[in-house]
């Protein structure tokens, strides 16, 4: 993926890379390499993917690239999503691997790439949280149902394959279902 950024801002850290960050002069914790900000959300595009929306937040252990992550919408600090439903919280795709310390972009909204399990998905269907961290299924399970995100595949993806495109629009996780 080789997003290039709609607008003209120099210095802004490229999608597919992390940084630690500046260290602020009297010593507070580290903030986003300038200009970018934390929550800042910019445009860019994929000559194989198209247009995406992408927003800088801090990262966390174990995130690879496709990871889908939680994020509060405050401190914007992320979380592998659970593997439990109805926390109704938006959630973002990974664009490096963007570990603990470290600030990246995750992907909001056009086609994403994301983690899977190991089954088969048909095309142009819901996605779900799965049982492992930070990936989805395709097997509808109530309360876990990622709002905002259809597959975008044209064909069925093999249960081998590791990925699949999703066409995300500012997901969230479902909230309660009573």
């Amino acid at each position: 993926m080789a997003y290039t950024f709609d607008d003209n801002k120099a210095g802004l850290l490229q999608i597919a890379l992390t940084d630690a960050g500046v260290t602020m002069a009297n010593g507070s914790s580290a903030i986003p390499p300038p200009p970018a900000v934390l929550g800042g959300i910019q445009r860019a595009f994929d000559p194989t993917f198209g247009g995406g929306e992408f927003i800088m937040l801090l990262g966390v252990a174990s995130t690879v690239v496709g990871s889908l992550v939680t994020y509060n919408a405050t401190t914007y600090q992320t979380a592998l999503s659970p593997t439990t439903g109805n926390t109704a919280q938006p959630v973002a795709v990974a664009m490096s691997a963007c570990t603990a310390g470290l600030f990246g972009w995750y992907q909001i909204a056009g086609n994403a790439v994301i983690k899977k399990t190991a089954v088969a998905v048909t095309p142009q269907v819901s996605v779900f949280l799965s049982a492992t961290a930070g990936r989805v299924k395709v097997l509808a399970s109530a309360g876990l149902q990622v709002l905002g995100a259809r597959s975008a595949n044209l064909t069925t993806v093999a249960s081998a394959t590791s990925t699949v495109t999703v066409t995300i629009n500012r997901p969230h996780l479902q909230g309660q279902i009573t």
